[in-house]
């Protein structure tokens, strides 16, 4: 039994590195950006563009793997539509760090999730991403978003 709960123990404090979290700036703030990020998720998963397309900066710009800059809203939003016979299943964000600076802030970790593919397949994926926000009338809002896939 020892030898289990110290094994356990080991485990436990090995896994914490896995999730550690650093977030610098005001609590309020973070919270909101942390609010952000999972109106987001829930918008990717529900295939709301107009939400997802609230969650960017009127000036904000996209650099997807593999393609050129994408910049404004409305262009922004073009870029995530789905076709229709694809589902978003799951998305989840998870940050690592956070750190305002004044009127902006970055914001590093990891996304994953799954989808549904048109013929009933189902596909995992996950990746890393950063992301630049920017505070506008109190609100957080993506400024710069860029991300790629992790093996």
């Amino acid at each position: 039994m020892k030898k289990f709960l110290i094994l356990f123990f080991a485990l436990s404090l090995n896994s914490l590195d896995l999730i550690s979290q650093e977030f610098i700036g005001d609590k309020n703030d973070i919270d909101i950006i942390l609010k952000n990020t999972e109106a987001f998720s829930k918008a990717y998963v529900n295939a709301d563009y107009d939400g997802i397309k609230e969650s960017y900066a009127e000036n904000a710009v996209i650099l997807p793997p593999g393609a050129e800059l994408i910049k404004g809203k409305q262009a922004i939003k073009e870029r995530w539509i789905l076709p229709e016979e694809v589902k978003i299943l799951s998305h989840k964000i998870t940050q690592t760090e956070i750190k305002i600076i004044n009127d902006h802030a970055y914001d590093i970790g990891y996304y994953e999730g799954s989808t549904q593919r048109n013929d009933g397949t189902e596909i995992s994926w996950k990746g890393k991403y950063l992301i630049v926000w920017k505070k506008e009338e109190g609100d957080w809002k993506i400024y710069a978003d860029a991300w790629n896939q992790v093996e």
